[in-house]
This record gives structure tokens, C-alpha cells and sequence, in this order.
């Protein structure tokens, strides 16, 4: 019988066990059925952005450390998996099968959609049956053949005749190429196809619509440190533009005109002129590295008498002259 595709192998498992987070903790914190959690440490069901990003905010991790990289010792195992039940299911016919079929879809014009209506399936059933993951039960063979407009034996003949034609055999080496990709974000494989995979465009997608948490109040300040551990989807506007990273206000030193459920969107390639709101920090922003910590401020930008900018922020009133002040471009209350 064929099993389930492997479609996002994935570390979420080892990152689980490594906190000492039971199973059962992370599907009711992300609010997620406990079969799903375990389908999805498995790789055998698809994430959206959204659950992506929760389950890593839970875990604390970084969103790249989800995804496998070569040297992980799950990649090998996943390979391995990978190709035995290739193997199987070519041994069995589903391979061919499947590849018949999508050969013989492509020739009409159909979609996968389109096909699966048609023959009274599932997009999913029909997809895995495309790829070789399902076998065909004897009442499904007619439906598919009629909704190609064929007859049983023909539709066998024609996929037959696509097989010795040796036509099924790019369609079946494009599945094989997927296992020597390991889904490493921005890693692609030379000759690959790398941005077409499931994971790397979940990656990709997930990675634009969110922007870096930077800094958290903490006493009189807030603590500023570059790291991409903790992250929160972008407003519209700023979604895809480097450069823009969030910081939670400390409310009680702006006067309380911020609310303390706010985050703050600044942009380090935008320093700040006289009149704006703006991040100031006492660290050269630029230099600092991932461990690096500092200090930071929610200022008004302002300027003395004899033209030097500083920052003003106020219970109590005080001047900051920090060594980076960034403009924030927009405020957001949750």
C-alpha cells in the first residue's frame, strides 16, 4: 500500500524535544488537533504562513531553523524514505500510472482541479494518484478513464504506449530530482528547480510578510538586540522592504501616548530628520552583531540651538544623544 508523500520534512520535532515540549503542549498552544502537530513533525502535512510562524514563536526558534539542512541527520533519513517508497511504488506501477495520467491530463488541457471534479475525487486523492502516493481501487478506474473520455482498456493502452514511447520518463526523473534537494532556504542545488519546492516557497512567502522583533522594554529602556528569533507579520505596507524591524514602546517614559499593546515599525535605512518619532540607539546599529546588546529609546527627534539633533522623551523629560536614531515609519496597536 503507498503512504503518505513526505511534502515538508522538517525539524519542528527535534526543536520540540530539545525545550522539553510534549506534543500534546505545542498542538494546544498553537491550537492545533494533536494528529495534525504529529503530521506535521512527520512532513506529511502542509503548514500555512500563519502556523509557520506560531509554531515558531512557541518553540523560540528562528523561522530558518525549521527548515533541514544538509548536515542535519534528518535530511539523510528523509532521503532514504524518499527514495525506497519511489521505489516501491515503481515496482507496483504507481509510478507509471501516475505519470500516464498526468501526461494524458496535460494533453487535454485540464487542470488538476478540473481533472479531479471530472472524476469525482478530491484534489487531494487525485494529486497523490498523479505522483505515484496512492494506489487506484477498481471502482476509480473507469470514472478516470470517462473523464478523459476514454474507456478503461483504452486509457491503460494509451498509458502503455506513453511508457515504451519512453514519454513517462521526464515526467517520473522530475520526482526523483526532488530527492536530492534538501529543503534548505536560499540553498538551491545546482541543476535544481529550488524555488518550486513546497518548502522553500512556504519559506520564502512566510519570510516576506514578517519583519524581526528587535527590542523589548526592559526598566527605563528598551533592550535592543538583532536577532530574528521572535518576529511578527508586517502591516501591508512595509511587507517585503529590508531594513524594517519592530520594537515594543516603553509606555510609562513616553507619557503613556503610546499604548503599552503597540508595536513600533522602524527602518534602518531611513536615519531620522528633526519632527520625527524615532528608535535612538546608544550602539552604532550597523556594527553590531547578533549577540550584541544595547540600549534604545522611543525619542522625538528634535534639534539645540546650534543645530545638533538629539532625541527628547519625556516622565521625566530627558535628552538622548544616541549613536543611531531610525525613523519609524508606522505605529500598530494590537
Amino acid at each position: 500500500m503507498a503512504q503518505e508523500e513526505i511534502i515538508f520534512p522538517n525539524n519542528i520535532r527535534n526543536i520540540r524535544l530539545a525545550n522539553g515540549m510534549k506534543m500534546t503542549e505545542l498542538a494546544r498552544r498553537a491550537n492545533l488537533s494533536l494528529s495534525a502537530v504529529s503530521k506535521i513533525e512527520k512532513g506529511v502535512r502542509r503548514l500555512n504562513q500563519k502556523q509557520l510562524l506560531n509554531i515558531c514563536n512557541i518553540l523560540g526558534c528562528k523561522l530558518s531553523d525549521v527548515f533541514i539542512k544538509e548536515s542535519d541527520e534528518i535530511a539523510g533519513q528523509w532521503q532514504n524514505e524518499i527514495k525506497r517508497r519511489l521505489k516501491d511504488n515503481e515496482d507496483s506501477g504507481l509510478k507509471i500510472f501516475g505519470s500516464g495520467l498526468r501526461k494524458i491530463r496535460q494533453q487535454s488541457g485540464k487542470t488538476i482541479a478540473q481533472a479531479a471534479a471530472d472524476a469525482g475525487m478530491t484534489l487531494s486523492v487525485y494529486h497523490k494518484i498523479e505522483v505515484g502516493q496512492r494506489e487506484i481501487y477498481e471502482n476509480e478506474i473507469e470514472p478516470l478513464a470517462q473523464s478523459f473520455a476514454y474507456t478503461t482498456e483504452t486509457m491503460l493502452d494509451k498509458i502503455a504506449e506513453l511508457y515504451k514511447a519512453g514519454e513517462l520518463n521526464k515526467q517520473i526523473n522530475k520526482v526523483k530530482e526532488r530527492v536530492k534537494s534538501v529543503l534548505v532556504p536560499d540553498n538551491p542545488h545546482s541543476g535544481i528547480d529550488h524555488s518550486s519546492l513546497y518548502g522553500a516557497k512556504l519559506y520564502d512567502s512566510a519570510r516576506r510578510k514578517l519583519v524581526p522583533v528587535f527590542g523589548m522594554p526592559s526598566g527605563k529602556s528598551i533592550i535592543l538586540k538583532k536577532s530574528d528569533k521572535s518576529m511578527i507579520v508586517a502591516p501591508m505596507p512595509l511587507e517585503g522592504r529590508s531594513g524594517i524591524y519592530a520594537v515594543k514602546p516603553n509606555s510609562k517614559r513616553l507619557g503613556g501616548y503610546i499604548p503599552e499593546n503597540s508595536y513600533l515599525f522602524a527602518d534602518s535605512d531611513q536615519p531620522a530628520n528633526v519632527g520625527d518619532l524615532a528608535v535612538c540607539i546608544d550602539a552604532d546599529f550597523n556594527a553590531m552583531g547578533p549577540e550584541d546588546v544595547a540600549n534604545a529609546q522611543i525619542v522625538s527627534v528634535r534639534t539645540d540651538s546650534r543645530g545638533k539633533i538629539y532625541g527628547q522623551i519625556s516622565a521625566p523629560e530627558e535628552k538622548i544623544i544616541g549613536k543611531t536614531m531610525h525613523r519609524i515609519v508606522m505605529i500598530v496597536i494590537e
